[in-house]
């Protein structure tokens, strides 16, 4: 391999797909190197710690940040994060063709400004000791000069209510399949 190759991540996003079009979305978020940074499963029953109280309360306000959307299902994990998003309408439509058109109202661009906000939060908190529900957590653990966040993100596109219902259904049974789940570390 030479070696000014550079890794390149192959998109998982749909090519000349608008993330900003009206619809429904099933997104997975996952924390970097799998790290179990937001609680744990007992007895098949979710239980989050401060970091996955920060994770949620963080995902709730996106709703009031953004007023084109609206939230679903969602759930934090020991180390992913699972949410449904609904884009009500397109902020962007009113744009003219050839003027600058924001991001800000795509599926990226939600899913960028919530881990921001979880990370610089989360970082705050490891920062400044100020938690005593760390005792449990190896702050070394996390790359302080990065995101909590794994680079990208899964997405699909629910396309049905039939799809709708299936993910929803995944999403709620996510904490009594947790040992069977794929982002499951021993």
């Amino acid at each position: 391999m030479n070696s000014n190759h550079t890794y390149q991540r192959k998109s998982q996003r749909l090519p000349n797909y608008d993330y900003s079009k009206e619809g429904l979305y099933f997104i997975t978020l996952c924390v970097e190197n799998g790290i179990t940074l937001f609680g744990d499963i007992y007895n098949r029953e979710l239980k989050l710690n401060i970091f996955g109280k920060i994770a949620k309360e963080e995902w709730l306000k996106t709703e009031q940040i953004r007023e084109n959307i609206a939230l679903h299902e969602f759930i934090v994990m020991p180390n992913h994060f699972h949410a449904i998003v609904e884009i009500l309408f397109n902020d962007n439509e009113s744009v003219k063709s050839n003027q600058f058109k924001s991001p800000s109202q795509s599926i990226g661009a939600i899913v960028r400004g919530y881990k921001g906000a979880t990370t610089k939060k989360i970082k705050e908190i490891i920062n400044n000791n100020d938690c005593k529900e760390m005792m449990h957590f190896n702050p070394s653990t996390i790359d302080l000069s990065k995101s909590i966040w794994q680079r990208n993100f899964h997405d699909h596109i629910i396309q049905n209510q039939k799809a709708y219902i299936k993910i929803v259904e995944y999403t709620e049974n996510n904490p009594f399949t947790w040992k069977d789940d794929k982002y499951y570390i021993k």
